[in-house]
């Protein structure tokens, strides 16, 4: 029987060539440029409005008079250099909290990481208004019974015109979901107890670690946070005018009053001053890490090295 069973074909050979399939053509899907054209109008006509309506005049014909006296006007530069430098102190403390508290949650127990977020995310359900309440209070509060104490000069202090540090920790309150979202966000793509363990074996320092070892992991992540923060800051009014400071915010709507051209101009010029420290963060946080290596080095060290006498 196993004489008269024919051998098998080679099943390659006699296997039909499969014709090459066509590629399909994309078709073109206009429905995306027609969204993108209806954003683009939603968000450029009030600005292109608002432009105009800075450089004509009725009457006069155009006139950039109300851009050039910006820098002239009385309080611009103070008012925008105290919002950049508290936007600077809220970012360095918000980030001085966050960091260490996410590592550490992400470090210890999963249950602790729910309470962690829960307290991040209060701000957002505690109104400005009320915050801003309870701060007046206190600080009327503490100089009535603190009067006697050394306490009585730190509520002087933290009250200072020329920095006010309430307004930093304010700032700080109001900008604890925005950077806990963006940095959990960043450390969930990170395998932080690997690299915590890794970085301790070798000697490291839990501050090393910290400085050297996540926080280069983290860059887009404290970009994003950063920029958040800064958002926040420069376009924040309630909580400023209610405790009687003066930062950006609170002077542009102050000078709309008699200013009505200048104060739409200085809108529309700390737009551009946002979009440009957008741009100035988001490439801060795109940058090549120094921890990864390159290509080409990963390539020659995966390599076998070839023993002589053994090919």
């Amino acid at each position: 029987m196993a004489a008269l069973t024919p051998l098998s074909a080679d099943p390659v050979s006699t296997a039909p060539v499969a014709a090459p399939a066509k590629t399909a053509r994309p078709r073109p899907r206009y429905w995306r440029g027609a969204v993108l054209a209806v954003a683009g109008l939603y968000f450029l006509t009030p600005l292109i409005s608002s432009f105009v309506f800075t450089v004509h005049v009725p009457g006069q014909g155009l006139t950039f008079a109300a851009y050039s006296g910006i820098l002239s006007a009385d309080g611009f530069t103070e008012s925008l250099f105290l919002s950049l430098s508290l936007a600077a102190a809220t970012i360095a403390l918000a980030l001085l909290l966050v960091v260490p508290a996410l590592v550490a949650v992400r470090l210890g127990p999963p249950r602790l990481r729910a309470v962690v977020e829960i307290v991040c995310m209060l701000p957002l359900v505690v109104p400005p208004i009320a915050l801003v309440t309870g701060i007046a209070t206190v600080l009327r509060w503490g100089p009535d019974h603190f009067s006697r104490t050394p306490l009585y000069q730190t509520f002087l202090a933290v009250q200072n015109e020329s920095f006010p540090v309430v307004l930093v920790l304010a700032y700080t309150v109001l900008a604890l979901p925005f950077v806990h979202r963006s940095l959990d966000a960043g450390l969930r793509a990170v395998d932080v107890p690997t690299l915590v363990e890794a970085a301790r074996n070798c000697g490291a320092g839990r501050l090393y670690v910290i400085l050297r070892v996540i926080l280069p992991n983290l860059r887009s992540s404290l970009a994003g946070a950063s920029f958040l923060t800064l958002a926040l800051v420069l376009g924040e009014y309630t909580v400023a005018s209610l405790l009687g400071f003066r930062p950006f915010a609170v002077w542009i709507v102050s000078v709309s009053g008699a200013e009505a051209r200048m104060s739409v101009a200085v809108s529309l010029l700390s737009l551009l001053i946002t979009w440009a420290l957008l741009l100035v963060l988001s490439r801060a946080g795109s940058g090549p890490s120094a921890a990864t290596p390159a290509t080409g080095a990963t390539t020659a060290s995966a390599a076998p090295t070839p023993v002589p006498g053994k090919e």
